[in-house]
């Protein structure tokens, strides 16, 4: 169940780890589940829908005959995309003195204040900077 729930909440959206690690793309993720899980997709799957949570359904009831690898690049798929999503909202919150001090005049939410951060990277709070590259904008 938590291997199909993980991968419903990852389809629905569209491991890395470590102090300045970058999170996955979603394109690397899925690239990583494909290549980890395809071979159970396909031996155990093959007729089934990719909508509908079906597929989940399917790899979900055939789970204790998944392979470990696929597992195991699911949690860390799954970790890294919430870390992403985590930290794209928490973003205004955790650098809001530093766009505050270094980004006068541009307002949230235009995607302005994003750039300003980034292109500020190296006067910008450690953890502001740490937000940024957990959210992929760097």
């Amino acid at each position: 169940m938590v291997l199909a729930a993980g991968l419903f909440a990852l389809a629905a959206a569209g491991a890395a780890t470590g102090a300045q690690a970058q999170t996955m793309s979603y394109q690397q993720a899925g690239a990583l589940l494909a290549k980890s899980c395809g071979p159970d997709i396909t031996k155990y799957c093959a007729n089934v829908n990719l909508g509908g949570g079906k597929l989940l359904g399917c790899l979900d009831a055939n789970a204790s005959k998944v392979a470990s690898k696929c597992k195991a690049d699911f949690v860390a798929v799954k970790a890294s995309i919430t870390k992403r999503v985590m930290a794209q909202q928490a973003i205004f919150k955790v650098c809001n003195a530093d766009a505050a001090r270094l980004c006068q005049g541009i307002v949230p939410g235009d995607g302005n204040l994003i750039s300003c951060l980034v292109e500020a990277t190296k006067v910008v709070s450690k953890a502001c900077n740490q937000t940024i590259t957990d959210a992929g904008w760097r």
